[in-house]
Formats: structure tokens, sequence, C-alpha cells
């Protein structure tokens, strides 16, 4: 092109002292001397907003500076010359409106759950993710071999914790439930209630714990183990009263519900598929895996499937507990699938397409079963959900392409049933 023709704005730097604020500076040019250095640098510092945040081949971020020109920096060894790089192909999803309003997809956004269990007879109902598996890649090594300079090497393991009478543990892990999960603020244990936590403890342990890896079942003694076993012996009680004490989900007092048409970002991520548009309200679907891109295709294929979006920049979160840590889980999918009510009243469908299923991924998929779905179903005010994961194909095969689709009509029709049986109850 002619000279100059990709300027687009030239900015004085009379504006440091009104607060200089671009981030789209590519060069700056010195026409005289500054007074100071401090001065210099200001100017470069001018120079060093951040414009992309997208991860390169390295998960890091790409340099970026500016070009600096005709101002001296006698304290640089010498000048570093960059290579020009082209830009990245840059695309920004958004949604289509007003053309794919009709698509449009509403949550409820959820900031914790109240339940009110019975203080008179309890029990609990284990599932298999209730099941808590240690090894060592969650607790750490269990053998260690120490060798000084000089002298023998000795072994360090965990032996010694095969020690602990069982009835050691299940005291002292009651006693932890005891205090952290049924205990008001402010208030007393209620310590009545001891001898039905520590049987339902003493089954939780005798059904849900395994031990691999050279671990010991004392390693709950520990106090982040002890809050896994706690929460989900919790859940378990919970899940035995959904039908007498329902869960109320809490809504964000300010911003109580999201939706599809607020999405609008740039990415220059390749790895994408562009949406049908009968089917989604957001123009593209950013994938993180080969699944996520056969979902899409059978998801917009499937004739009891309305809409769908992906969870991306969508601001869909699910408040849960890991460790006594509070963590936010964001699904990838929803749906909205058509069970035999009519468009008007479809069945939000919450999709996790996952893998390998690690304890964080149990301790999301039971929060979604036993707190989140049955606390925003308890409200009524937005529509009926269910959730559903992903998770029986294991390898990529000839017959890949039939099997997503098998297993989503399976996990529709599942979906369906559960959505049935909750109406009739």
């Amino acid at each position: 092109g002619s000279l100059g023709g990709s300027i687009r704005c030239v900015v004085s730097v009379s504006m440091l002292t009104e607060g200089w604020d671009a981030n789209t500076v590519t060069h700056v040019l010195g026409v005289r001397a500054f007074g100071t250095q401090l001065l210099c640098e200001q100017v470069i510092g001018r120079a060093l907003r951040r414009q992309s945040y997208q991860l390169n081949e390295a998960n890091l971020f790409n340099v970026e500076y500016a070009d600096v020109l005709g101002i001296p920096f006698d304290f640089t060894a010498k000048p570093v010359i960059s290579p020009p790089q082209p830009p990245r192909e840059t695309i920004q999803v958004r949604a289509v409106r007003p053309e794919r309003d009709h698509l449009e997809i509403t949550f409820p956004r959820v900031e914790g759950y109240r339940i009110e269990l019975p203080e008179e007879r309890l029990t609990a109902t284990f599932d298999e993710d209730s099941v808590l598996v240690l090894t060592p890649e969650m607790t750490g090594p269990t053998k260690n071999r120490n060798e000084g300079i000089i002298g023998q090497g000795v072994d360090l393991t965990v032996d010694h914790l095969g020690d602990m009478r069982p009835s050691t543990l299940v005291f002292h892990l009651t006693q932890r439930l005891l205090y952290t999960k049924w205990r008001d603020p402010g208030e007393e244990p209620k310590l009545h209630l001891f001898g039905q936590l520590k049987r339902i403890t003493k089954e939780w342990l005798d059904t849900c714990l395994q031990c691999k890896g050279g671990t010991y079942p004392a390693q709950l003694m520990y106090q982040e183990f002890a809050d896994i076993a706690c929460e989900r012996i919790t859940r378990g009680i919970t899940q035995a009263f959904l039908g007498e004490r329902p869960i109320k989900a809490l809504l964000d007092p300010y911003n109580p519900d999201g939706s599809s048409r607020h999405v609008r970002f740039n990415t220059s991520k390749m790895d994408r598929w562009e949406t049908n548009s009968e089917k989604c309200h957001v123009n593209w679907v950013i994938l993180d895996s080969d699944w996520e891109a056969e979902f899409c295709r059978v998801a917009e294929s499937h004739p009891k499937v309305l809409a769908y979006v992906k969870n991306h920049n969508l601001g869909f979160e699910v408040p849960y507990r890991f460790a006594a840590e509070v963590r936010k889980y964001r699904p990838d999918f929803i749906v909205h699938v058509d069970d035999g009510h009519g468009p008007e009243d479809p069945l939000h469908l919450v999709v996790e397409i996952k893998g390998y299923r690690r304890e964080d991924a149990k301790e999301k998929a039971a929060t979604m079963k036993t707190y989140w779905i049955p606390g925003v179903n308890h409200l009524g005010t937005h529509g009926r959900w269910a959730f559903a994961e992903f998770c029986d194909v294991w390898e990529i095969d000839a017959d890949f392409e039939k099997k997503v689709a098998q297993v989503f009509d399976e996990m529709i029709a599942k979906s369906c049933e559960v959505a049935i049986s909750h109406a009739s109850t």
C-alpha cells in the first residue's frame, strides 16, 4: 500500500499528563530527547498494554510491546530486533440477534443451597459418586527412599498407619462431621446426633472407601481428606431425604438470571464449530476436544433437540465444595430437549463431556444431581432441569460417530425418564 496507509491513529505523548490509556499502540517515535530517563521509561510503559489474551502453543501469552524509534536507551546492551509476526485470524463469537432470539437459552445464577435435614432419625443413600478412592496421586507418595551423603539409606513408609483401630477412625471422622456439617454458626454442635452419624460414618467407611497404592484408611485423619469424606457422607444423607426435605437454591440477588443473548467475545482459537442457525443462538462453538465437535453434530441433527449452547463465556457456574474449598464448576453445554411437554416447556439438559473422572469430577456431578438440579426445580421459576454426563466413549475408533449418536440417544431418553419421574413425585 501507500506510505502510512496502515496508520490508524497518531497519539501525542503530551497526553501523558492527561492519563493516556491506549492498548493499540504499535510504534513509539521520539522526535526529541527527553530531559530525564524517567520520561523515557514512562513512554515505553504506556505502550505495554496487552491486547490479546490468547494462549500460544506453549500455553503462554505471546510477547506484546511496541517498536520504539528515536528514543535513546543508553542503558541497554544492544537493540533486540523482533521479527514481525502476522496477526492471527480472529473471529467474534456472539449471539445472533434478532434473527435467532427464539433460540435463546436462559439459566439461573445459583450462589448456594439451603438444606433443612431432620434431627430425629437419619439415614443415608450412597451411590457410585459417594465412593472415595485414596491413591498416591491424591495423598502423596506412600514410600520414599532417603539417603545421606554418608551412611545407610532408609525407606520411609506409611505402614504405621495400618495400626490405627477402625473404631478410632470412625470416632474422629464422626466428630469432624458433627462439628463441620451439623453445627449452625454460633451454636453448639448437636451432640444427640452423634450416635446416628457414627453409624452412617461406619457404613460409608465399609462400603465407599477404597485404598489403593499403599494408602490406608487412617489417612482420612488429615483434614483435607476428612472434609472430602464428610462432604460425601452429608450428601448421602441429603439424597435419602430429597423427597421429604426439598433443597432450595439460593440465587444471586443482584443478577439472578443469565442468558445466551449476552455472549460476545473475540477469539483466535482455530478449533471451532459453526453452528446451525436453527439450533443455536450463538454463531460459533469454541471446541475443547473432538468429542465436543461430535456432540455438536449429533445435537444439531437430533429431532428432540430444540436448541443448545456451549458454556463458553456464558456465565453459567455451579458452586460446589471440594476438600473444604469452595469452587466454581462450569458445565459444557445446555440443551433444550422436547420431552413431550412441547416447545413451550422444554427440558433444560445440562451436559458434561468427560473422559477420565477424578475425585473432583465426582464432586461436580454429585453436586449437580443432589443439590443444583433439585434446588432449581424446587424453585419452579426457571423450568425443568436435568443433568447428564457424556463419558461412555473411551476410544476414537472407526465407528466413533455412530457411538456418539448412540450414547446421545441414551442420554436424552434417560433424562426424559428422570424428568417425568420427578414431575410425578
